[in-house]
């Protein structure tokens, strides 16, 4: 086994971020009366030592996540042993197993249901970048594009001991952040994310415009390449066409009686 650089542990102390009160001195005639910390300090322990991951799993990382809570590795050791059925109760979203285009719109939606501060955990390959699954046409390439992801567990599927390296370093996380940077106490910091809409495909309402840009553009160009094609003339090139008015009327109408006939 090859030994490791003399300045291994130099480096490793180097990409440590000192705590404010770790840079306080007290005198050591005052040692044990006076305890210095900061508000940071306390607000954040308290925070990561009662985190209450949500109870959900997609696939088999799903069963690796409820052995980490089972006597063997037992999660209640970090305060996490209450994995709650409801988001309004969590602040962990533990995205375990293969995220199909069908349930990223329930996932985004039972993220915006989580109270700040809120976390999430991409656990496993499928979760993280699609897997085994990735060209596959019903699977997202990771959930990170949907999603803000705090932290990621590789793994084909991890371990209950990854999951739990991956929790610690949610902790370490926790313990860097400050009560005057963290996002949910600023103003007009609104963490909603819009939820994706299926349709040929799953996608971002806040990129309409863009998809209809290109695909217009897309529908364009080969109908002149098949006009060019055909005859050498210039094709016709069309947008959009607009409903005529007995068509809105015919829409209305069918609407009036679906609204009539639910009560």
């Amino acid at each position: 086994m090859a030994s490791l650089p003399p300045n291994f542990q130099q480096l490793k102390q180097d990409q440590l971020q000192p705590f404010l009160h770790d840079e306080i001195s007290v005198p050591a005639d005052l040692e044990g009366n006076v305890l210095i910390t900061t508000v940071d300090k306390i607000y954040n322990w308290s925070r990561r030592s009662s985190m209450w991951p949500l109870l959900f799993g997609l696939a088999c990382c799903a069963i690796e996540m409820i052995a980490s809570a089972a006597s063997r590795y037992d999660l209640s050791r970090f305060g996490m042993e209450v994995m709650r059925p409801s988001p309004r109760q969590s602040d962990l979203m533990i995205v375990s197993g293969t995220v199909t285009k069908k349930m990223v719109p329930a996932i985004v939606r039972i993220y915006n249901q989580m109270a700040e501060p809120r976390y999430v955990v991409s656990m496993g390959a499928c979760a993280t970048g699609g897997g085994p699954f990735k060209e596959g046409y019903n699977v997202v390439s990771g959930i990170d594009k949907y999603i803000p992801v705090d932290v990621y567990v590789p793994g084909c599927p991890p371990t209950p001991e990854a999951l739990i390296y991956g929790l610690m370093k949610m902790h370490e996380k926790v313990d860097r952040q400050s009560v005057v940077s963290v996002p949910w106490y600023q103003k007009d910091s609104s963490q909603f994310v819009p939820v994706p809409r299926l349709g040929p495909d799953i996608f971002d309402p806040r990129q309409v415009e863009l998809i209809k840009d290109t695909t217009l553009k897309a529908a364009t160009g080969a109908a002149a390449a098949n006009g060019a094609a055909a005859g050498g003339a210039a094709a016709e090139t069309r947008g959009p066409v607009e409903l005529s008015a007995k068509a809105i009327a015919r829409m209305e109408e069918a609407k009036r009686r679906w609204r009539a006939k639910q009560g």
